[in-house]
C-alpha cells in the first residue's frame, strides 16, 4: 500500500530522527560486534537504510534489508544506487518467516522494530534460524516505561533478556547508552 507524499516524508523524518534512534551512529554499534569483511548482514525493519548503508560499505557478503514498507526499500535502493553499492538485496516482507535460508547471516540487527512484531517469541526463533553458528544478533529496543500506557507498545530490558534467552541465544553483552534505549548483543 502506497504511502501519501507527506505522510511518506513524515515516516522518513522520524525513522532518521537521531532523537528516536538515540542518536547511536552505525559505527559506535558496529564496533561492539565482530564484523567480517565476507559477513552476510542482516537488517531487520531497515526503513530508509540507516544501518544498512554503512553495514555494506564494511562487507562484501549480502547486505539484507528486510521492511514490510516498499517505499521503504526503494529508499535503500536508491541510496545503494547513490553510493554504488551493489551488495545489499531488499526484502519485502515481515520477520515471521524471515524469507532467507537456515544459516544465511553472520550478523542480525533489529533496532527500534522488535516492539511492533507479535508474538515475540517467533520473531526470535526465526533470528536464531537465519544465523550461523557463532553467529550475532543485535537488539536495539527503547525500554518500556510503567507511566506510559497510551504510548507506543514497548518490550522491558528484562522481559527482552528471557526472550532472547529462551530462543537459544547466549547474551555477550547488555548495554544502556541512554535512559531510554537499551542494547542486547547475542550470539548463535
Amino acid at each position: 500500500m502506497k504511502n501519501h507524499p507527506n505522510r511518506l516524508a513524515q515516516k522518513i523524518a522520524f525513522l532518521e530522527d537521531p532523537e528516536k534512534r538515540g542518536d547511536l551512529p552505525p559505527k559506535q554499534l558496529f564496533d561492539l560486534i565482530p564484523i567480517q569483511q565476507s559477513d552476510n548482514f542482516l537488517d531487520l525493519g531497515a526503513g530508509t537504510g540507516y544501518f544498512t548503508i554503512p553495514a555494506a560499505k564494511m562487507v562484501d557478503g549480502t547486505v539484507y534489508a528486510v521492511d514490510i514498507d516498499c517505499e521503504m526499500l526503494e529508499i535503500i535502493k536508491t541510496k545503494a544506487h547513490d553510493e554504488k553499492l551493489t551488495n545489499i538485496e531488499t526484502i519485502e516482507g515481515n520477520f515471521s518467516p524471515i524469507p532467507l535460508p537456515d544459516h544465511a547471516v553472520n550478523i542480525a540487527l533489529a533496532s527500534l522494530v522488535l516492539h511492533e512484531v507479535k508474538p515475540l517469541n517467533e520473531t526470535l526463533t526465526e533470528i536464531h534460524r537465519v544465523l550461523k553458528d557463532g553467529g550475532h544478533f543485535v537488539c536495539v529496543e527503547i525500554e518500556k516505561k510503567d507511566n506510559s500506557p497510551d504510548g507506543p507498545p514497548r518490550i522491558h530490558f528484562s522481559v527482552m533478556e528471557q526472550e532472547l534467552l529462551k530462543a537459544g541465544f547466549t547474551i555477550q553483552d547488555k548495554l544502556i547508552p541512554t535512559t531510554h534505549i537499551y542494547i542486547f548483543i547475542v550470539q548463535k
